[in-house]
């Protein structure tokens, strides 16, 4: 099985992190975000996985020269210029020469989601496509996605207006697709696969989705990237090992329920809490980090208050004393 996976975006909802570093590149724990999207689907039968590029190509590259991530076999697709979600998933397709059923994922979303039921429900209906379905408390921020009782979707919303939405259950960025969908995209410009292909799609009734519930993760702003990471240590998702054994921690520094990079230095009386300390940073003698994260090689300096999901980019200095609730260094 084959799968593209988009992974082209510019992340500006993560930055200063995704200044240097594409999104899927940042560190979640003992892995990179992609490395956890590659390596569910690759538990689930995906044994080559196309990597649809835009931002920062060469960081992709360059982290696997050999072409493989998490046991599954690699291939590129650079876009000349950003082709929105249909463009960059036809993109990738022509690249590689699809001519079968495939898998479409968003490259920041982490989820339990099964392949087997998208497969099941999309054979048995003969769909052109079946999307996954999530519920969220607030769906206005998604694309809503009500369907009958053999699966098919009957309306594609995009981001309807705060309780306009009829239904909770949203498009959760994992798509099974018929070849022949890809004769819907115009090739050569920015096309959206919400909103063009779906409702397309649901025009002529070949549109399915199954419903998912359980873990589902859209890791693409700091809340959530920070929380999604945390999950691999808290037991919600696993229980990796949080400081790293290459980190200097001082005797009387408190680290608590956070995640430590390698080589990272948490100084005297230092307090990190409920944070991600990438590799190579430097927490100061007496400065304290709560739900907040912290880049690789980023310097906080002695008796700084970080709070609020303050954001520190990597190799980023934060002078002696400085509170910040919710800040961005450096700034956009």
């Amino acid at each position: 099985m084959k799968a593209i996976v988009l992974v082209g975006g510019f992340g500006t909802r993560l930055r200063p992190l995704t200044l240097s570093t594409p999104k899927q590149m940042l560190p979640m724990g003992e892995a990179t975000m992609l490395e956890r999207v590659v390596r569910r689907l690759g538990e689930q039968g995906v044994t080559s996985a196309v990597l649809s590029l835009g931002y920062k190509p060469d960081v992709f590259l360059e982290a696997y020269p050999e072409g493989r991530c998490a046991g599954v076999t690699l291939e590129y697709a650079v876009e000349p210029e950003p082709l929105d979600t249909a463009g960059a998933i036809a993109f990738a397709a022509d690249h590689v020469g699809v001519d079968e059923t495939f898998v479409a994922v968003n490259g920041d979303v982490l989820s339990d989601i099964r392949l087997s039921d998208l497969f099941w429900l999309h054979e048995a209906r003969q769909a052109a496509a079946t999307i996954a379905l999530t519920p969220v408390e607030d769906p206005s921020r998604f694309g809503v996605v009500p369907i009958d009782d053999q699966g098919r979707v009957e309306a594609f919303i995009e981001k309807p207006p705060p309780g306009e939405a009829p239904t909770n259950w949203i498009n959760a960025g994992t798509y099974v697709l018929d070849p022949s969908v890809l004769d819907l995209i115009t090739r050569g410009r920015r096309v959206s696969i919400e909103r063009e292909v779906f409702p397309a799609l649901v025009e002529a009734g070949t549109l399915f989705a199954v419903q998912c519930p359980g873990y589902f993760v859209d890791a693409g702003t700091p809340e959530t990237y920070l929380q999604s990471t945390l999950d691999y240590h808290n037991g919600c998702r696993g229980t990796e090992v949080p400081v790293q054994e290459t980190a200097d921690i001082a005797p009387d520094a408190t680290v608590e329920g956070s995640i430590v990079g390698a080589t990272a230095v948490v100084g005297a009386g230092a307090q990190v809490s409920y944070s991600l300390v990438h590799a190579g940073a430097t927490i100061g003698a007496d400065a304290v980090v709560h739900g907040s994260i912290v880049g690789a090689g980023a310097v906080v300096e002695s008796g700084c208050r970080l709070a609020g999901l303050t954001v520190i980019g990597s190799d980023t200095r934060v002078p002696p004393n400085t509170e910040l609730d919710g800040g961005r260094l450096p700034a956009d």
